[in-house]
Order: C-alpha cells, then sequence, then structure tokens
C-alpha cells in the first residue's frame, strides 16, 4: 500500500513563520514536522509515498530528496496552487495507483503538520479488505475534540460505522484511508474539498473509523509549534522521545 503525506497548505494562522518556508518544514522537536510523518509511515512498512505541494514546494523536494535518508522511496505532486485535499488527491492518483493491479486501489492519506503517535500498521489488515469491496470504502481515525473544534465532525457507532448525527461527535484526525474510485470524478487540476465526499460514502454506509485516544494534535499556530517543540526536547532529555 501507498500512502500520501499532504504538505500543499500556505498555512495562514502559521505566519509569519510560513511566509518563507512551507508549514510541513516548521520544525518541532530538531526536525521538520513532516519528517515524524515519513518516520512514523516507514516504521509501519509503509515506503511508497507521495508528496504533494504548492507553497514553496521546491523547499520540501530539497529538503526531503528521494527519501533514502529515511528508508522509504518519495515521490511529489506538484500542484501550482493548492487544490484542497480532494483535488489534491485526484492530481496525484496516477503515483498513488502506480504499479496497483485492477480497478480499485487503497491507499493511507495523513497529513503534514499533525503530530501522533497513531501505529499506522493498525491500518494494513482494513486497507486489505477493503481493496476486494464492491464500493468504494473509507476510514478514518477519529480523536478526541481539541479545544478548537469542540463540536466534532462525525459519530463512530460501536459497530465502528460514522454517521453525520450521534449523541457524541468525534473529530477527524486527518488519518484516512481511501479507494481510488472515490476520487476517479475529478478530473487532475480540480480544486475540490474532502466534506462531499465524506458525506457521500457516509449516508451510502461506506464509511468506517475508529477512536484513538493517543497522542495526537494538529498544530495550527505559532504557540502550539512551540509547545511541541519545548514537549519533545523535554522527553529527549528524559529519553522517552
Amino acid at each position: 500500500m501507498k500512502a500520501m503525506i499532504l504538505a500543499a497548505g500556505r498555512g495562514e494562522r502559521m505566519r509569519p513563520l510560513t511566509d518563507d518556508r512551507p508549514k510541513p518544514l516548521l520544525e518541532a522537536g530538531g526536525k521538520p514536522l513532516i519528517a515524524w510523518q515519513i518516520e512514523a509511515l516507514a516504521r509501519a512498512g509503509l515506503r511508497d509515498i507521495v508528496v504533494n505541494h504548492a507553497w514553496l514546494g521546491a523547499q520540501i523536494e530539497a529538503t526531503l530528496g528521494d527519501g533514502a535518508r529515511f528508508g522509504v522511496r518519495l515521490s511529489y505532486s506538484a500542484e501550482e496552487e493548492a487544490l484542497e485535499t480532494a483535488g489534491g488527491i485526484a492530481q496525484a492518483l496516477p503515483l498513488l495507483t502506480e504499479g496497483a493491479g485492477g480497478d480499485s486501489s487503497v491507499f493511507l492519506v495523513v497529513s503534514g503538520d499533525i503530530y501522533s503517535d497513531y501505529d499506522y500498521r493498525k491500518l494494513l489488515p482494513l486497507a486489505a479488505g477493503m481493496v476486494d469491496a464492491p464500493e468504494p470504502m473509507m476510514h478514518l481515525v477519529m480523536v478526541p475534540n481539541p479545544a478548537f473544534h469542540p463540536a466534532g465532525d462525525f459519530a463512530l457507532d460501536d459497530a465502528g460505522w460514522l454517521h453525520g448525527d450521534g449523541a457524541e461527535k468525534l473529530t477527524f484526525g486527518n488519518i484516512g484511508l481511501y479507494d481510488s474510485r472515490s476520487f476517479a470524478h475529478l478530473a487532475p487540476g480540480t480544486k475540490a474539498a474532502m466534506g462531499p465526499l465524506y458525506r457521500r460514502a457516509i449516508a451510502a454506509g461506506l464509511a468506517t473509523g475508529e477512536r484513538f485516544d493517543g497522542t495526537w494534535e494538529n498544530i495550527g499556530t505559532p504557540a502550539q509549534l512551540h509547545a511541541l517543540d519545548q514537549r519533545l526536547r523535554a522527553n529527549e532529555l528524559a529519553g522517552t522521545a
């Protein structure tokens, strides 16, 4: 299975830090945010990784190279302007499906600006089952609602199915498994958000999920980045990084 790291956003809330550096290259704990994701994917055996980029994307390619120093193979999907999540995935489909037999290819997509200790190996058996599904499925990792998003996104029932409404909504953790067929209607270069695809899959009973209560942070502001940096450096000194 291949993986994709979303790295095309402008990072407006991170300004002025992102005026001359793409957000995924901002550092915490002595390494770029995106490097933490690459290393976590490599530990799970996911070594074919696509990175999309737009704002200052040349810096991302120059910094990460071909991925050899991480033990992975990196390829890049360049966007002249950010195409949003669904549009970015659709643009990258040739890279994500290359070498996959049949009409369906299932891949993992994660955001390059989150920090988490989620173990991606948990998703491998789920992905294998999704490949043979008659209709394109998706599987989303959900987290407890952070302070900046108290209303949550979707409800998760005891059987692992996602719903648009429910007694308790959780927040999508920007970690998901997707089927290439879900994006076949989007022409390359189309700007498109994921919201309509989520709602369509949930309404059709084609979206599963899981709750993750471990470490997860969406690094959206300079203050959050600084706090994460301090914590990771403290953990390293304590030998728990």
